[in-house]
């Protein structure tokens, strides 16, 4: 599984990505995570907002903090 984090390194993607962390160790789940920050890729993905987070490349949330809780969800 590779979970990806869409943004350029702002408070909110950085947010983001450890909450995609604290889901993966609550739920003892193993995976990539890859950071995406150049806009031309963010803008590949259809990401209009950011932060955005995606599963194996398929977009989740967008425009928004997910909640740990929120992503544990859609890794189950």
């Amino acid at each position: 599984m590779k979970i990806q984090i869409l943004g350029i390194g702002c408070p909110k993607c950085k947010q983001t990505e450890a909450n995609a962390r604290e889901a993966l160790k609550n739920l003892g789940l193993d995976a990539e995570i890859e950071k995406i920050t150049g806009a031309n890729e963010i803008a590949d993905f259809g990401i209009m907002a950011t932060p955005g987070l995606a599963v194996d490349g398929d977009i989740k949330f967008s425009g928004k903090i997910p909640t740990v809780s929120e992503i544990e969800k859609v890794l189950k």
